[in-house]
């Protein structure tokens, strides 16, 4: 009866730990697959130990630590991005990585149409997008919707008031923020979204007003 018992023991530990693989080879988010592969991994040491196949048992008692450690990176990154969407982004943080450049009054920073190859931050002076009628100043970031547009173009046309001065930073650099930098990554998204938005809702009041009597 004890053998029948530890044979029973062992082929359930068996079926379940194949079970497990089957499942996580079949989910498609990574946090609970890992779960759900640690568990795998409990269950084939279980078996190896009951079946004495020590080529299993190494194996999984490698793979075990290993996707301990890939759940926690993953907890971590979920953790780091939870944050950055609800924290602000101080835009001081870019001057570090902007080169600096004066402009003068009458001074057009791009047109419309052109290529998008660098993001500015209004370090003083103020900048007016002619399309929409919209002065930026000290502290506003100017054109990052065309870096992340389709064709990469600008989509206004950006002339300085006042004599100022901007922190240039290229768009490559951009890039790499924002892939290396989740709060500067959610940051931009606020931001393209909120000009498109108050573009949008602009456009909409100025509808009425321009329709022939």
């Amino acid at each position: 009866m004890r053998l029948i018992a530890t044979v029973n023991w062992v082929e359930l530990s068996g079926y379940v730990a194949s079970l497990l693989v089957f499942t996580a080879f079949y989910m498609k988010t990574m946090i609970p697959l890992r779960v759900v592969a640690i568990l795998s991994n409990v269950a084939f040491i279980l078996y190896a130990i009951g079946g004495r196949l020590y080529p299993v048992l190494v194996l999984h008692a490698l793979l075990l630590p290993l996707n301990c450690i890939r759940l926690r990176q993953m907890q971590g990154l979920v953790s780091k991005i939870n944050q950055a969407a609800h924290a602000e982004l101080s835009t001081e943080s870019l001057i570090p990585f902007m080169s600096r450049r004066r402009m003068k009054q009458g001074d057009v920073l791009f047109r419309k149409g052109d290529p998008a190859k660098e993001m500015y931050l209004a370090l003083s002076g103020s900048i007016r997008l002619s399309a929409v009628g919209t002065s930026l100043g000290p502290g506003s970031v100017i054109g990052e919707i065309g870096i992340f547009s389709p064709h990469g173009q600008r989509m206004d046309t950006a002339i300085c008031e006042t004599d100022g001065e901007l922190g240039v930073i290229p768009d490559e650099r951009v890039v790499q923020l924002y892939y290396q930098n989740p709060t500067f990554g959610f940051y931009l998204v606020r931001l393209v979204t909120h000009r498109l938005l108050e573009n949008y809702f602009k456009a909409q009041r100025a509808a009425p007003s321009s329709a022939p009597c």
